[in-house]
């Protein structure tokens, strides 16, 4: 619980000898403030200078330490430390904001009517869209490019599921690729319906078409990476943990932070490529105010929606199909040995349950000599519960919305038995001390209040189930808003600079219209931001 204000005086404010004021860039006064320090204190009031809190307390206290041509009384309104997405795709959801948009579809007649639409408006020579899933559809089939072929017989189609491991191609596509019949591919499929080729790709088979994509260019890229920032400022975000970005697409938001262009920080993992292992070992890590490059992301499988994801037995709605590995055991193994001679982490994607226990133990024997190595699993999505001790040392970094999307389908995809063990959040943090929230966006949506409640309630936006799902692996509050700010930066070795209302930490908060830590659990999702704020310039 957090602790009353009463407490905060002697332990925030800096008492100085000198009757003199300090000199603030800015103060807030009369305030909610949830500091989320070690000790769950509030406060009312903080003053930041040069980027930084300089001083924390009452709004008596700091009024008397501090003066400023800016002061803000917020007339109550709750505070948080800048909110940080602990898993997303912050460049692919500006780059999808420039393509179709097929979430939240309800059959794939609708699919055609949106792409139609689409090209109607843009007349473009290739169409790229995301966001389809067949799992909330009538008919919860993959569908086929038979309707696309028709509508577009000379225009390739490239459509992304909304978790981002298939894609429904046309013929046009497939031919510009150079996929038939014979096309064999590790690592993924080739789905066939009556030994014809449907369009569906699974995992590695999408790079094949994904190569033919038309580049974008470089206002395109520019333009992407500020329409994403637009959007997360706007949801109280203040940092975002890109899960894969390429060598010239961080460079790019370098350059663009360096200019004042872009004010979101991002903690990017570089997507692992010999290419890639080898610039950045050799270059180490690069730290600035607001770029972190420390890390490398590792997909180990696919994604349990398009039955991608690696078991340990086979799905209990298709015999005899486990998934696949979409990296061989034997790259993993090497990857994660290199890794552990350098100062980088490694944060791997693994969903299904063979596919966890596999990096789990290679993590325990690479690091059996490192400390402070803090390398995650990225979504740990279904795990054998006698494999949840593993996580003592390794941080599991999880999406709570991951969890109300997918309780519709998920137990006709592993059976009750496995369930014991999927969407554990509650266990892992009991494990490890920490857990990591995030919503793997564009996949789920960008709203940090839908993360919190999720979270927390276990339900969707419907309110079901009544009871939430599986409500014993639910958080609490506290260890939710944790999970969204302290250790979140943990998990990006920046808890000494943010995640928290500190003094000398970097003046990163966000305004809200109600307190969610008080407010009746189904009004989070409504919680508006009122004000977003990073290094204390208020950037939205």
């Amino acid at each position: 619980m957090y602790k009353p204000l009463i407490y905060l005086i002697s332990t925030f404010v800096l008492i100085s000898c000198s009757p003199e004021k300090q000199q603030a860039d800015l103060i807030i006064t009369n305030a909610n403030i949830y500091t989320v320090n070690d000790q769950a204190q509030k406060a009312e009031a903080f003053a930041i200078k040069d980027g930084q809190f300089i001083g924390i307390g009452t709004s008596k206290e700091i009024k008397k330490q501090y003066l400023s041509d800016q002061v803000i009384n917020l007339e109550g309104k709750t505070v948080l430390p800048g909110l940080i997405d602990g898993h997303c795709h912050f460049n692919n959801l500006g780059l999808f904001m420039q393509t179709v948009d097929l979430t939240g579809t309800n059959s794939f007649e609708e699919i055609l009517k949106k792409v139609k639409a689409f090209q109607k408006e843009k007349n473009l020579s290739f169409i790229k869209g995301r966001g389809w899933d067949q799992n909330d559809w009538k008919i919860k089939e993959y569908p086929t490019k038979n309707e696309l072929d028709r509508l577009f017989p000379n225009i390739p189609i490239a459509l992304t599921r909304i978790d981002g491991h298939a894609l429904l191609v046309n013929q046009a596509a497939l031919d510009l690729a150079g996929i038939d019949n014979n096309t064999v591919v590790s690592g993924g499929e080739i789905v066939k319906r009556n030994g014809k080729i449907t369009g569906i790709l699974v995992d590695n088979a999408m790079g094949m078409v994904y190569k033919v994509f038309p580049e974008s260019s470089l206002q395109e890229r520019v333009q992407a990476l500020k329409d994403a920032e637009n959007h997360c400022l706007k949801l109280g975000l203040t940092t975002v943990s890109d899960a894969g970005l390429d060598r010239k697409t961080i460079d790019l938001i370098d350059s663009l932070q360096q200019n004042g262009d872009l004010k979101i920080k991002v903690y990017a993992m570089v997507s692992v490529s010999p290419e890639n292992l080898e610039y950045y070992l050799e270059k180490g890590i690069t730290k600035t105010e607001r770029l972190n490059v420390r890390s490398f992301k590792i997909y180990a499988d696919g994604a349990l929606g398009s039955r991608g994801a690696a078991l340990k037995n086979p799905y209990s709605d298709r015999d005899g199909h486990y998934g696949a590995m979409v990296t061989s055991l034997e790259d993993l193994s090497k990857i994660a040995r290199t890794l552990a001679k350098s100062d980088f982490q490694m944060n791997t994607h693994a969903i299904g349950d063979s596919a966890n226990s596999f990096i789990l133990k290679t993590y325990a024997k690479e690091l059996k000599s490192k400390t402070n190595s803090r390398w995650r699993i990225e979504h740990a999505q279904i795990v054998d519960p006698d494999e949840f001790d593993y996580f003592t040392e390794i941080i599991p970094s999880v999406q709570p919305t991951h969890a109300t999307s997918d309780m519709y389908w998920a137990e006709d995809r592993l059976g009750s038995e496995r369930m014991k063990g999927a969407y554990a959040f509650k266990s892992l943090l009991e494990i490890n001390g920490r857990i990591v929230l995030g919503t793997d966006f564009p996949v789920e949506k960008v709203n940090p209040m839908l993360t919190f409640y999720a979270a927390v309630a276990r339900k969707d936006l419907s309110g079901y189930p009544e009871e939430g799902f599986d409500i014993s692996n639910g958080l609490n509050r506290q260890e939710t808003l944790k999970g969204m700010t302290i250790w979140a930066a943990y998990a990006n070795f920046e808890d000494k600079e943010k995640g928290s209302i500190e003094i000398n930490k970097f003046a990163d908060f966000v305004v809200l219209d109600q307190d969610i830590m008080e407010v009746q659990i189904d009004e989070v999702p409504n919680i508006k931001i009122n004000g977003t704020y990073i290094n204390g310039e208020k950037v939205f």
